[in-house]
């Protein structure tokens, strides 16, 4: 029997590439949350900021040492539901499929398409069936907060855009891309958020993307270095620290029912 941990968290914050260290939050300890699904991606990071209980994970663990296809999701998820955690803010790094998409800007995006393959997507595998609705997959009250944010601090902060995830842990072809961007029309392209997504809806835990551009993928025959990316890449996460910095205050403790269905979506899925 796996038991439900002492302490508590109100908001999770996942940090995806680049952002492994919490230093927004303090007074913090770290957590070991055994799951039904094994372990999750490294031990959570609790503490306070702007005035709440924050869960802090890192979805590729502390040093990048878990790709993308290899990280348990259903145990981040299931951990932080276990600490009480009622909203995600997940960060992620992704390329642009657009010019005006720009390296370096913000994206919190509203829909996605699946290409991964063989990932652990539902935590309903038997007895008890579930068919979540997916087609508004993030809560559109957390949204409203991150991109407020973004644009009282004065970033390039898009408020719309569909991320397609791929398995990864490789890049896209040429050929690929331009399907990705001419025919299914996507705006970013990432490795992670599905199933992380489906997960926190089944969860019924509120759940929102800030995506961090850091290059235009391969359709735009635009040769970027390492160093550029690593450039745009630190830029980016101070950015995004700033942000989480001034949303964390202002959430609700309860989210909106009016808003978003996140938190009451197995009413209507469970059979």
């Amino acid at each position: 029997m796996v038991y439900p941990p002492k302490v508590r968290a109100e908001i999770g914050i996942i940090g995806g590439s680049g952002l492994y260290d919490p230093g927004f939050v303090r007074d913090v300890q770290e957590v070991k949350v055994y799951t039904p699904y094994g372990e999750p991606s490294d031990y959570i990071v609790v503490g306070e900021a702007g005035g709440r209980r924050v869960a802090f994970l890192p979805r590729h663990g502390r040093g990048h040492r878990i790709p993308p296809h290899r990280i348990n999701y259903r145990a981040n998820i299931w951990a932080l539901k276990q600490l009480g955690v009622k909203w995600i803010i997940a960060v992620s790094a992704v390329g642009s499929l657009r010019e005006d998409y720009k390296p370096g800007d913000l994206v919190v995006p509203d829909q996605f398409i699946d290409m991964t393959k063989k990932r652990d997507y539902t935590f309903f595998e038997g007895h008890t069936v579930a068919h979540v609705s997916m087609a508004d997959p993030f809560c559109d009250h957390l949204r409203e907060y991150l991109v407020e944010a973004g644009r009282r601090l004065g970033y390039t902060i898009h408020s719309k855009g569909t991320y397609i995830c791929i398995e990864g842990p490789r890049f896209s072809t040429r050929a690929e891309s331009w399907v990705w961007k001419n025919v299914f029309k996507a705006d970013i392209i990432g490795m992670t958020l599905v199933p992380e997504v489906n997960l926190a809806c089944e969860a019924q835990i509120c759940y929102a993307t800030l995506a961090m551009v850091t290059d235009y993928d391969v359709w735009a025959d635009r040769p970027v270095t390492a160093e550029e990316v690593a450039k745009t890449m630190r830029e980016n996460v101070e950015k995004a620290k700033k942000i989480l910095y001034e949303v964390i205050p202002r959430l609700p403790e309860e989210p909106s029912r009016e808003k978003c269905s996140c938190c009451e979506s197995l009413k209507t899925a469970v059979l």
